[in-house]
């Protein structure tokens, strides 16, 4: 599992663009910026779509203003998933980076194995501060159900 202090590793991430969607590095997401990753198991799911993403919406400017420059939310679902879910959220100004075959959740070693829920293989849950590739601060949930460690409140108080 990735730790504090490790650089990110290379990675594709596809994104919803006005041309449709289009390919992003981790190097595009981050390189040269400040940058709070976070980490969820599905777009839509109970705990992601009532608990979770919606701290950082509410909390979006409070976060920019610490000196962070982009907040950025993956997933293991396709682009037009999250790109569905990014306007039913009221997401404006939050970056969402399709993980659709959880190839960045495994290089991370935060994948989950959700099949025994029909899932498949996912994305843990956590939230992290990353600048210019680095990990700063990461807060990993115990429980795929919770959004406590890896909130906006919670990580707001470490950045």
């Amino acid at each position: 599992m990735i730790q504090v202090g490790d650089h990110l590793p290379q990675a594709t991430f596809r994104v919803s663009g006005p041309d449709g969607p289009a390919a992003k590095t981790t190097d595009d997401v981050f390189k040269g910026r400040r940058v709070v990753l976070v980490g969820v198991p599905g777009a839509f799911t109970p705990s992601c779509h009532r608990n979770h993403l919606p701290g950082f919406v509410t909390h979006r400017d409070a976060i920019l203003a610490r000196g962070v420059d982009a907040i950025a939310v993956t997933s293991v679902n396709d682009v037009f998933v999250l790109d569905a879910w990014a306007k039913a959220s009221g997401a404006e100004g939050i970056e969402f980076l399709a993980d659709g075959n959880g190839d960045f959740a495994k290089a991370i070693g935060l994948e989950m194995d959700g099949t025994g829920f029909g899932l498949g293989i996912r994305s843990k849950r956590y939230a992290a501060l990353v600048e210019d590739g680095v990990v700063r601060v990461l807060n990993v949930e115990e429980s795929p159900s919770k959004a406590e460690a890896s909130g906006a409140e919670a990580l707001l108080k470490v950045i």
